[in-house]
């Protein structure tokens, strides 16, 4: 077990929060918490310094230029331990850090090219390990968890910024706005099958606003919300959550729906057929606009008639996604990498075996 505490390096080239650069802010926090040296490098406009702790040291980016060679040059001068990328492009700079322990987040899918030649990886489904063909690190799976979000609630809810009355159904959906988040398939649904009063809030920022503002073509029932801090409040606000991606190793957005007691559809994607396995919630077939929008049809159909705020909180197992244990786990991962290290470079011969 090396000596605590650690100075830990996390990398996110992401300018805006979503899922992964939510996870990374909520374990840097955790980390730093328990006593740990912790930094983030992103870029210098990024959304992310914002919502940091003040324990929690960012470092900025001005120009994309030579971001791997500025990552090896902080890791260094930082006297890194533990330098651990997220998304594929950081994931790759973090691979030639030159840190005693190089470790990639898997939010998204395996890539050779980006993951290959890190020390570890960090699955967050029971899928991803078999997909690690060429991989000769360690790996070890430690599922995501809903982050613990401490910032301040907006002073309106939801529902009365965009303007409803009591009855009006409110369905949403939260995550970046990217082709493989599926949001195109949603408004497509929404407005061929969704009753005339219903209400479409779409949480998130991406790319792809321009595009799915085109898909809405005018309808007022269809509200591109933008980025919210006040996540709990939001899903408070909700009578039903819909994941429709086309691509979704996990789905943190949908696991803080589960923790909110909402109705949940999602597409049968990979992190969601693992979550929501033997829970209450419905998977629909992937890339497929009838199935969802019918599927949000008949979910709305037993919510009419009450008032919002008197519907009936759906029950989830949530316990395997507990934020302390993740942490404990992560942790001795890191140790792990640290120790097989010391080990090789005094053993030549020995290969580490996978965690």
């Amino acid at each position: 077990m090396p000596p605590s505490p650690l100075t830990i390096i996390h990398v996110v080239f992401s300018s805006r929060i979503a899922g992964g650069e939510q996870y990374c802010i909520d374990l840097a926090h955790a980390q730093a918490a328990l006593g740990h040296r912790v930094h983030v490098i992103g870029p210098s406009r990024s959304q992310i310094p914002a919502v940091l702790d003040d324990k929690v040291s960012y470092h900025g980016l001005a120009l994309p230029l030579l971001r791997s060679w500025r990552v090896h040059r902080l890791a260094q001068s930082l006297g890194a331990d533990v330098v651990h990328g997220h998304l594929g492009p950081a994931c790759k700079a973090t691979a030639r850090s030159g840190a005693p322990a190089k470790v990639g987040t898997l939010h998204v899918g395996y890539k050779p090219h980006q993951h290959a030649a890190l020390d570890g990886l960090v699955c967050v489904n029971q899928s991803q390990p078999s997909q690690l063909q060429g991989f000769d690190g360690r790996h070890k799976v430690i599922h995501n968890w809903a982050p613990a979000r401490s910032t301040p609630q907006s002073d309106r809810g939801l529902r009365d910024e965009l303007g409803l009355h009591a009855g009006q159904l409110l369905i949403g959906c939260l995550g970046r706005l990217h082709s493989s988040k599926g949001t195109d398939l949603l408004v497509k649904a929404f407005r061929q099958y969704a009753p005339d009063d219903a209400v479409l809030a779409i949480i998130g920022e991406g790319k792809q606003r321009a595009e799915l503002e085109r898909l809405a073509a005018g309808d007022k029932r269809i509200h591109l919300v933008g980025y919210r801090r006040d996540v709990p409040a939001v899903l408070d606000s909700l009578d039903l959550f819909v994941s429709p991606s086309r691509e979704e190793t996990f789905g943190l957005a949908i696991l803080e729906a589960m923790q909110a007691g909402l109705p949940i559809i999602s597409t049968a994607t990979e992190g969601p057929l693992e979550v929501l396995r033997d829970q209450p919630a419905q998977l629909v077939p992937v890339n497929d606009a009838p199935a969802l929008g019918r599927a949000v049809r008949l979910a709305l159909a037993p919510l009419r008639g009450g008032l919002h705020g008197k519907r009936e909180r759906v029950r989830y197992d949530t316990r395997g996604y507990d934020r302390a244990h993740a942490v404990r786990q992560m942790q001795n991962f890191y140790a792990d990498l640290l120790t097989a290290r010391v080990q090789t470079r005094t053993m030549p011969g020995i290969v580490p075996a996978h965690a």
